[in-house]
């Protein structure tokens, strides 16, 4: 999904992966467009070919993540991160390290470890010349989804006066990041400035199927789900009956401490925007959709498109077959939007995008 927001002026140079169904998702969306499956630990600097504009990370999240195990880079997955810039440092000692490098994982990469992750992130990159800033975007301010991440983004150029500045996307967790760091990595920190997103025009409601073309729970299912809701949210439910208008919820099912005992709990929101979409075997249970008409309640799972068209991408988009696989490639996945946000409004005015094409290893 990087490659998606990119767009069509860039090249790949060199793509990566390790997850099979991933990759194959990849091939049928680029179709000759160079990817390597595998271990990013197991490829060699030469695989890599020529000087790249742009190196793109987007590493396991789960060690970061509030709904994962808060391993911190000492974690298996996440530390792909490092896998990632032992190539980096490979290839500046070939004088072929790339211009600028975006590096994107959840906001708790900022955090974790009390901070120290991000701290051995950006001694990282100022130990190889880079300046780096971080921001932090919520794909709701592009799509119907609440999907908070941080987006850390390097480089050896010298940024035009305009790329920098205040910005909102300098979130209170991105300051108290930087306000951590010693002075000497504070003397490598870009306050980038992209600008204000736009404003988003689509709420969850609009991204749909038909009510024909889904499958419901059967009754008992959502009677089930109405049963596991606390006090609160069964209210949200109540009030949406009583208003006598079509509204669309996200529910999600969670595990609760209530007076010292743990519960299964059914979550609702009808913000318009859905949860933050996860892989079906993440930290949360996959997301249902719940419809309330006329005082009827409906609920159902999310479709694979549903979550495609969550993430930004076009119905053109080639998915895996099944729903499972579907959320499983997009729930792990960068919102498109986000991304070419990012590249128009920072990456491509910083390397010069609008002289010349841009080439990019992720």
């Amino acid at each position: 999904m990087a490659r998606a927001g990119l767009g069509a002026r860039w090249t790949t140079l060199f793509a990566n992966d390790f997850d099979a169904l991933k990759a194959r998702t990849y091939r049928a969306n680029w179709p000759g467009e160079p990817l390597h499956e595998g271990d990013v630990w197991k490829i060699a600097p030469d695989m890599l070919p020529g000087r790249a504009d742009l190196a793109w990370a987007s590493s396991p999240c789960q060690d970061f993540s509030l709904a994962g195990g808060r391993a911190g880079l000492s974690g298996g997955r996440s530390s792909a991160l490092f896998g990632f810039w032992r190539l980096i440092e490979a290839l500046d000692e070939q004088g072929r390290a790339p211009r600028a490098l975006a590096v994107e994982n959840v906001v708790g990469l900022l955090s974790s470890h009390g901070g120290a992750d991000f701290r051995a992130l950006a001694e990282a990159l100022a130990a190889r010349g880079y300046r780096f800033g971080a921001l932090e975007i919520d794909a709701a301010a592009f799509l119907p989804q609440s999907r908070p991440r941080v987006f850390v983004l390097a480089t050896r150029e010298t940024p035009p006066a305009g790329l920098l500045g205040e910005s909102p996307l300098h979130s209170p967790a991105v300051r108290a990041a930087h306000a951590a760091l010693p002075q000497a990595l504070k003397a490598h920190w870009l306050w980038w400035s992209p600008g204000a997103p736009p404003r988003r025009n689509t709420a969850l409601a609009d991204l749909l199927e038909p009510d024909g073309a889904v499958a419901w729970h059967r009754p008992e299912q959502t009677r089930r789900l109405l049963w596991l809701m606390a006090p609160l949210h069964a209210a949200k439910v109540d009030a949406a009956r009583a208003s006598g208008a079509r509204q669309v919820g996200a529910v999600f099912r969670r595990t609760r401490v209530e007076n010292g005992r743990r519960f299964q709990r059914a979550e609702v929101r009808f913000d318009g925007l859905a949860g933050c979409l996860r892989t079906p075997g993440g930290g949360s249970s996959r997301q249902i959709l719940m419809v309330v008409d006329g005082g009827q309640v409906r609920t159902r799972l999310l479709t694979g498109r549903e979550g495609a068209r969550l993430m930004g991408l076009p119905d053109d988009y080639q998915l895996p077959k099944a729903a499972t696989g579907a959320l499983q490639v997009v729930g792990d996945g960068v919102a498109v939007p986000v991304v070419r946000f990012l590249a128009e409004r920072l990456i491509e005015p910083l390397l010069g995008g609008a002289e010349h094409s841009l080439r990019a290893i992720a």
